[in-house]
């Protein structure tokens, strides 16, 4: 199991950024290796939505589709919003991803991203594994950046 844990503090609200994250369909737009996204459900749960949504992951010669269940809490009132997301089915044996978002005093947030996974197959966690570090750090990035590009430079 394959595991990464990152903070970020941004100069953009929960708010914004919750809404970044929360925004599945725009992935291919921004995000690293992010060919396809498609949301095939939404429907209300006790302090958010849930949606089931559809990813398409290309890397060199690896292209791989899977399904998530996806949990949104959105901010309440400067509380705490995250985004839960659990695949569950396509080339992971497990791969649960959260992200949390951090009110600050005087503006911004703490982005935080803890992700756990493994794949089915052993060459592919071996080949996943070699840049993993990597290839989180870029998909953070990725979603500062795109606030950047929505919201202006704070």
């Amino acid at each position: 199991m394959t595991r990464h844990t990152e903070n970020r503090d941004l100069p953009y609200s929960a708010e914004q950024m919750y809404a970044l994250v929360a925004d599945v369909e725009s992935y291919p737009e921004f995000l690293p290796w992010t060919i396809g996204a498609r949301v095939r459900e939404r429907k209300a749960v006790a302090g958010g939505e849930e949606m089931l949504a559809d990813l398409v992951v290309s890397f060199k010669v690896f292209r791989e589709r899977y399904t998530s269940r996806v949990i949104l809490t959105p901010p309440d009132g400067g509380s705490v919003a995250k985004v839960d997301v659990t695949a569950i089915n396509g080339p992971f044996e497990k791969l649960v991803t959260y992200y949390t978002f951090i009110p600050q005093e005087g503006g911004g947030c703490t982005m935080g991203l803890d992700v756990e996974f493994q794949f089915r197959s052993r060459l592919m966690q071996r080949a996943a594994g070699m840049a993993f570090e990597l290839a989180l750090k870029r998909v953070s990035k990725a979603f500062e950046d795109r606030a950047m590009a929505i919201y202006g430079v704070v």
